[in-house]
């Protein structure tokens, strides 16, 4: 057909005609074809690369992964010198983060440990002892934006990790304060450490909005602006507590006081 197309064009240019009209025709019945072709492999390069490439893509699909290194993995990992520097304020625990149904459950199989869980995003995916534990109220699906649905000091300790980091000021400054109004005996608060977390913070997250990675010194202010007080003994009981055991957390962990 090719060819035809070619000897019609010479034909033309033979009876005195524009010799390239019918070169554009040929190109004008071509072209939708070619477009069509053409969008069909990008589109196949872009899914190729959203899957397998580095970019944006592989960003949006890593979204529930942005900090868990210090999530639940990094909370289980410190039970231990947590009950270590905290002993009988450990009898009674609540876990707000993601996947705190993995965190939950570690407490629970800890002596004299009672232990409940909030998860701040959803679970739709959730497993079979998730959804057991969802079933008996032992963990509960809630926004930490907002009041916690608990009295004040329901829990002896307060263990936050990888859900204040996506929090702007505005919220943090009634989250964290609402974390310490339900501990009868302190919070301990596991967040992102700018130093090694900085490859992260472009990524998106759950909340809407990249993870924040702030500083020690930058916490320190804030504690002091919402009279929030660091607990120096408990601090320096966990980091004994985590030398004899070469424990090394692998983020910033700060200790508070109850709201009095």
């Amino acid at each position: 057909m090719s060819r035809r197309q070619v000897g019609s064009t010479r034909r033309v240019g033979d009876n005195g005609s524009f010799p390239f009209v019918g070169a554009l025709h040929s190109k004008s019945r071509s072209s939708p074809l070619v477009s069509i072709c053409l969008v069909l492999v990008g589109a196949c390069l872009l899914i190729g690369y959203a899957f397998s490439g580095p970019g944006m893509f592989k960003s949006i699909r890593e979204v529930s992964k942005i900090t868990g290194d210090y999530s639940s993995s990094e909370v289980q990992r410190a039970i231990p010198v947590l009950k270590s520097a905290y002993g009988d304020s450990m009898r009674k625990v609540l876990h707000v983060g993601p996947e705190t149904c993995s965190v939950v459950s570690s407490l629970l199989m800890e002596e004299e440990t009672e232990a409940w869980g909030v998860e701040p995003y959803d679970v739709e995916d959730a497993d079979s002892n998730c959804k057991s534990l969802l079933h008996k109220g032992l963990v509960r699906v809630a926004d930490i934006k907002f009041p916690l649905p608990y009295r004040s000091k329901s829990f002896s300790l307060v263990i936050v990790s990888d859900a204040l980091d996506y929090l702007s000021p505005k919220y943090l400054n009634k989250t964290v304060p609402e974390l310490a109004r339900v501990a009868s005996d302190g919070v301990v608060l596991f967040a992102g450490n700018p130093g090694q977390q900085k490859a992260k913070v472009a990524e998106l997250s759950k909340f809407g909005r990249p993870a924040k990675m702030r500083s020690s010194s930058w916490w320190t202010r804030f504690f002091s602006q919402t009279s929030l007080e660091e607990n120096e003994a408990a601090s320096k009981k966990f980091e004994q507590a985590a030398s004899k055991v070469s424990y090394k957390p692998s983020c910033q962990v700060f200790h508070l006081k109850p709201l009095h």
